[in-house]
């Protein structure tokens, strides 16, 4: 019954990691801005997390008699990954293709992202918080 009560939670926690991981990313790419040859790096999650959500997710079993539910993809696996960006190609001579106005605009879009999703979790956890406080009275 609580897995049911914080399942929503556990996305919204994936999703949160994801955002942590963009930021050190983004910070990284920031850094490395005069490195020459180096190219920026991105966050996937966004799309793994769509797949996951058109594929199902799997239930779990905590009896012998419960009917499974045949989703393919466990939450479990849904992780955010770190890729190369190769697509924009470098108009600077030294082969980096780092643009810091991108990059600080991202990274503010991350945070208000982050925020978010901080407080979208810490309302539900008040939710939950304000009914067990109610059922003791």
């Amino acid at each position: 019954m609580l897995d049911n009560m914080f399942s929503h939670t556990r996305i919204q926690e994936k999703a949160l990691d994801a955002t942590w991981l963009r930021n050190k990313v983004i910070t990284q790419n920031i850094a490395n801005i005069d490195t020459p040859g180096y190219k920026r790096k991105t966050v996937k999650f966004e799309q793994f997390l769509s797949r996951y959500q058109k594929e199902g997710f799997k239930g779990l079993k905590t009896h012998t008699r419960h009917i499974d539910i045949d989703g393919k993809s466990n939450l479990d696996n849904l992780n955010a990954e770190i890729a190369v960006d190769n697509s924009h190609l470098s108009s600077r001579l030294d082969g980096n293709n780092v643009d810091i106005e991108s990059e600080t605009a991202l990274m503010a879009e991350n945070a208000i992202r982050y925020n978010v999703l901080a407080q979208n979790i810490n309302s539900g956890l008040k939710r939950i918080k304000t009914v067990i406080n109610e059922g003791r009275r």
